[in-house]
């Protein structure tokens, strides 16, 4: 009989927010789910449904009214900031829509942040490994600036992959591209996470995107469907 291994476990997560001209305001209402280790899950929904909460929620970056994260036996609900900020520096890798690249860093100095955050060295050998592949080997030297939108993403996927994390944690990663490039980034992403086995979250509203997932959850006013 074969087992499955269950790497993320949600239970009843419920997150609000006070503002300051409405109220609070319900996020997430008791969302559960669970994933077994070498998934791929898509979290549709629109805009203002709660998907990039979820997903900050479970990158550690914000903490929940109510409910239990565990993520590969680490029970992330229980942790203090400090616990957090470790574990997610060494066991997640998280690709934005925005990309988040620091300006005065070059493509190679950005991907190997990650790693000097540690204390942990980034040779010229991993620099050049990690830009080989995401296909940059020749813009190592470039800075966010003098890069296509298409290229800002992979040195993003670059960087997240930098700690060889267990979870990648993607957050609309190809909204702010064209269909082709956006097509191509995907190919990359999944091409990425296949060969190195790790799971995968990725929200998006884009249902090519989420169709490449093995598995869809759709969120609606604060409720995994």
């Amino acid at each position: 009989m074969t087992t499955t291994t269950r790497f993320i476990e949600v239970e009843n997560l419920h997150k609000s927010y006070l503002l300051p001209e409405s109220g609070r305001i319900n996020v997430l209402n008791g969302v559960t789910f669970s994933l077994e280790a070498g998934s791929t899950l898509a979290i549709t929904g629109h805009s203002g449904s709660g998907k990039s909460t979820l997903l900050t929620l479970l990158a550690g970056l914000d903490s929940a009214d109510h409910g239990r994260i565990v993520i590969n036996n680490a029970v992330l609900t229980d942790m203090d900031a400090r616990s957090l900020h470790r574990f997610r520096t060494t066991h997640l890798g998280i690709v934005f829509q925005q990309f988040h690249l620091l300006p005065h860093l070059t493509a190679g100095e950005n991907i190997c942040l990650p790693l000097e955050l540690q204390g942990r060295s980034c040779s010229p050998d991993i620099r050049h490994s990690l830009l080989a592949r995401v296909g940059l080997t020749a813009r190592s030297e470039h800075l966010p600036g003098q890069l296509s939108g298409g290229e800002c993403q992979r040195v993003a996927i670059a960087r997240a992959l930098a700690v060889k994390p267990l979870l990648l944690l993607a957050d609309e990663p190809t909204g702010n591209l064209d269909l082709t490039t956006g097509r191509d980034v995907a190919d990359l992403l999944f091409t990425l996470v296949q060969q190195e086995q790790m799971t995968l979250i990725v929200v998006t509203h884009n249902q090519e995107l989420a169709a490449r997932c093995s598995r869809q959850l759709h969120l609606t006013h604060g409720v995994l469907q």
